[in-house]
């Protein structure tokens, strides 16, 4: 989700990443595939009452946080009321961002979740005045909607690892867990995605504190923030986004563990970035998984509109293979180097090759190049190979079998070797499991990855 401005403030202000426009109230319907809330709605948090979906926003147009309701998670209706109008007293109620630019307050991130019929409990990140850092505060209400009225004490303030942000809930067996990142990369710092028991009424941390993970992966940037936690069979998933949110880098991925606290295995790539989406989601992160009214799970996330002026909501299906995400609309990426290959072989590469790796080699008329890849849903998908081709003799293929059966060639124009292209086409996919094998074609060229949408 959002990060503070110490380290951010310079990079945007001259952009315009933050000049919104007015936000009118009342329905923000469009296609499946464009947003569901086109306007500023960033960071986006669902609660679901009865038959009635909550979602909650960072602070814009004024208000510390917005609110909008929905039955379908399609047609939404955005509230002119604030759902948090004043701030804990250990806020600094002054403090804007951009400071002294802005009539927003850097009230970011909400979480909120039930804790009885009529009692209700969100975490917001708020900036405080005593330490200069943004910290994590608390606030209660008895309906959805508000008005919250804040705690006056902040519940997680930790300024020497650079403050506390990104609050998100959890709860199993009768107990409920509070997530959130330590703002480390405000003060070049690492950045830590933490877990901790908290009380019944969610209003106080108890237990042990458990650090998750932390940025490692040159996809993540500086930082892995905004934690989401959801249980998928016996697999724990922890969904998180990374990089700068300022622009199209940011994107969200996921890890997974068998335990609660760990340790957690991230994916090898990410799980949806502006690239997965073809352009037309930029930046997606901020997310946050839900059971649909149909009884499917939906990821609901933000992305900046076409001149990155402010975050819409979107909201997608999200399919399973065992407990791998797979978004609805977002390229799959399968890396080269996990695939089975015979008669080839993987090496490093350079030149901005995903994952670092990628197999060559595929030269013999036994050569094969295997990936093992899952769809939801059977029918025509895009395929798209990420090559080199430095063949002197020019234009170079390699042959393509889906599921045992012959389906033609995949070509590769020149580009010389590390110099990393795509290949598109369409290939016909049955539900579930398929496989695409990669043989000998003409001349010679290296596969990084394939994405499959």
């Amino acid at each position: 989700m959002i990060q503070p401005y110490a380290v951010l403030a310079a990079l945007v202000m001259t952009a315009g990443l933050f000049t919104a426009p007015a936000a009118p109230a009342g329905p923000a319907t469009t296609a499946a595939a464009g947003p569901v809330i086109d306007q500023n709605f960033a960071d986006p948090d669902i609660m679901k009452v009865g038959r009635t979906y909550y979602a909650y926003a960072t602070n814009s147009d004024g208000r510390n946080i917005r609110w909008a309701t929905s039955t379908d998670l399609t047609t939404w209706v955005v509230q002119d009321s604030d759902a948090l109008p004043a701030l804990g007293a250990w806020a600094d109620p002054d403090w804007t961002f951009p400071p002294g630019g802005s009539t927003d307050h850097g009230v970011w991130a909400p979480e909120v979740f039930a804790t009885g019929p009529r009692s209700f409990v969100m975490w917001y990140t708020a900036h405080d005045r005593a330490s200069g850092k943004q910290c994590i505060g608390a606030a209660t209400a008895t309906t959805p909607g508000g008005p919250f009225v804040p705690r006056d004490t902040a519940l997680v303030c930790t300024p020497e690892i650079g403050g506390a942000i990104d609050a998100s809930s959890y709860a199993e067996n009768g107990r409920r867990y509070l997530l959130w990142k330590n703002d480390g990369n405000c003060c070049r710092q690492d950045t830590w995605l933490r877990l901790q028991q908290v009380s019944a009424d969610g209003l106080r941390r108890t237990g042990t504190e458990t650090a998750l993970i932390k940025q490692n992966k040159p996809f993540e940037g500086t930082l892995v923030e905004a934690p989401t936690l959801w249980k998928r069979g016996g697999t724990y998933v922890l969904f998180y986004s990374a990089n700068f949110f300022g622009n199209g880098s940011y994107m969200s991925s996921y890890a997974t563990s068998t335990s609660l606290r760990g340790p957690y295995t991230k994916a090898a790539a990410p799980l949806m970035t502006t690239d997965a989406f073809g352009g037309t989601v930029r930046g997606p992160g901020g997310q946050d998984v839900v059971t649909g009214p149909d009884g499917r799970d939906r990821i609901v996330f933000h992305g900046w509109n076409a001149d990155f002026t402010y975050r819409a909501m979107y909201s997608r299906r999200l399919d399973w293979q065992g407990a791998r995400p797979i978004v609805e609309g977002a390229r799959i990426r399968y890396e080269a180097e996990d695939a089975d290959f015979a008669r080839a072989n993987a090496r490093y590469a350079a030149g901005g090759a995903s994952g670092g790796a990628v197999v060559g080699g595929v030269d013999f008329d036994d050569s094969r190049v295997t990936f093992t890849v899952h769809v939801p849903r059977a029918g025509e998908y895009r395929l798209y190979t990420r090559y080199a081709n430095g063949s002197d003799a020019g234009a170079a293929s390699h042959t393509l079998t889906v599921n045992g059966a012959a389906a033609g060639t995949v070509d590769y124009p020149v580009t010389g070797w590390d110099n990393w292209q795509v290949s598109e086409r369409p290939v016909t996919l049955r539900a579930g499991t398929n496989t695409l094998s990669y043989g000998k074609g003409a001349n010679f060229a290296e596969i990084d990855a394939i994405d499959v949408a």
